[in-house]
């Protein structure tokens, strides 16, 4: 389809300039050419964005809040995060832990609470089963007990429900972080066989509300294509969870998940805790990765590690970052997760229509967003082209160098070719917003 559209661009570009080199001016020389940078003029290396032509639904962005039992985050942090006001992030999902004790499920739950207050959703993961459903009688490592599925399912819907009860109620629970990965913290060892057993045999005793699978610390397919491929299994789970630690782009895409029709959510994952995490331009990485989860990975949800850490959107203090300071990271998350809400579906857009610029598209109350990356160091004029708008123009909103998040003039959309022209700062992130 897209190739389709580029040839179809270049096609009418040629003919203009044909029909021009045949005509002639007054004095009996050839008409000058178009001007390549008139707004009204269609560009060969123009990005076309089709609202009608429906990829992904967005559930939404986020970052989690897990055992900080020692500093808990409080309202001030969370309206930097959850909040969508100036300078304040939006993001739309909290992940939590499914805590074992009642003093770490105490904060979790007033975590879970404020976030809740501020429209976000709530998914928790839990890192293990209680001890005494494991095979080694401990928090860390082990397996859970096969005599234990049924006690685990009914554990997890029991968390569920406590959390509705005291005014949070969970978007979705997961059935285990990373049980793919050996470690020497709180965790729980699983098969991919034992996945599939105990979504297929249990799955369906969690009924108090919508169910993620392991969430893979690099979104192994093997972890979870015997649960996908077995008949009652696959019916008792609703998203496909993953982490992308060390993943290759080329192997975000999980084909056998979208044929059974499963959302994908990327549920964990930071790019680097370096101290040039949040210096520019490599705080930009972060919304490349976000492009790239939601162009090739076709994902649904991404959700950061920390919302609150040096590397994270709000800063802890450390490394130089301010005690709840909004980061660049922040800043460039912002771009997606301000405008981009829950319930907006991804749609068609030539992704990258010259060298350097990445481009991807949302839709969602009455409103097309387009997100432009630009990774050079020069400056990049990009012609946009939205099909069938009814829209007159676009505000931009930058987060670079030297802006974080700041409102430009509108823009004027071309109504005869539905475009506009637009010159991208260096290691930049745009957001354009129809009016």
């Amino acid at each position: 389809m897209r190739k389709i559209k580029q040839l179809i661009t270049i096609l009418i570009v040629i003919l203009n300039i044909n029909c021009s080199s045949n005509d002639t001016n007054e004095v009996g020389g050839p008409t000058p050419l178009p001007d390549p940078t008139d707004p009204t003029v269609l560009q060969s290396d123009a990005a076309t964005i089709s609202p009608a032509d429906v990829e992904q639904n967005i559930s939404g962005f986020g970052a989690a809040t897990v055992f900080r039992l020692d500093s808990p985050l409080g309202a001030s942090d969370m309206d930097k995060l959850f909040g969508t006001g100036q300078g304040q992030i939006g993001l739309s999902i909290l992940r939590i832990r499914v805590a074992t004790d009642d003093f770490a499920r105490g904060i979790e739950l007033e975590h879970a609470q404020l976030a809740t207050a501020r429209g976000a959703k709530i998914m928790a993961t839990p890192w293990s089963p209680p001890a005494e459903m494991k095979t080694n009688s401990d928090l860390v490592s082990g397996s859970l007990k096969p005599e234990s599925y049924e006690d685990f399912a009914n554990y997890l819907n029991d968390f569920a429900a406590y959390m509705e009860t005291n005014g949070a109620p969970l978007e979705a629970i997961g059935i285990q972080n990373e049980g793919d990965y050996q470690v020497s913290y709180e965790s729980c060892d699983w098969t991919a066989a034992q996945v599939r057993d105990f979504v297929r045999d249990y799955g369906q005793l969690i009924t108090n509300t919508k169910v993620i699978s392991p969430e893979s610390f690099q979104f192994r397919h093997e972890h979870t294509d015997l649960m996908l491929n077995d008949p009652q299994a696959v019916d008792n789970v609703d998203i496909v969870g993953g982490h992308i630690y060390g993943t290759q782009v080329q192997d975000y895409p999980y084909p056998l998940a979208l044929e059974k029709e499963k959302e994908l959510w990327m549920t964990e994952h930071y790019t680097t805790s370096d101290r040039s995490a949040n210096l520019w331009p490599d705080a930009l990485l972060v919304g490349k990765e976000i492009h790239n989860c939601m162009v090739v990975g076709q994902y649904s949800a991404y959700i950061w590690w920390y919302g609150k850490r040096y590397y994270g959107f709000i800063g802890d203090g450390e490394e130089g970052t301010g005690n709840g300071t909004v980061t660049k990271r922040g800043y460039v998350m912002s771009n997606f997760s301000k405008f981009i809400r829950p319930g907006y579906t991804r749609i068609d857009a030539e992704e990258n229509p010259q060298t350097d610029v990445f481009v991807s598209a949302y839709s969602g109350e009455g409103k097309t967003v387009v997100v432009a990356i630009n990774e050079s160091a020069q400056n990049k004029e990009q012609q946009f082209v939205i099909t069938g708008t009814n829209n007159t123009s676009v505000t931009p909103y930058i987060t670079s160098a030297t802006k974080n998040l700041e409102v430009q003039e509108s823009v004027e959309i071309e109504s005869s070719i539905d475009a506009f022209l637009y010159l991208l700062p260096p290691n930049s992130i745009t957001t354009f917003v129809t009016d």
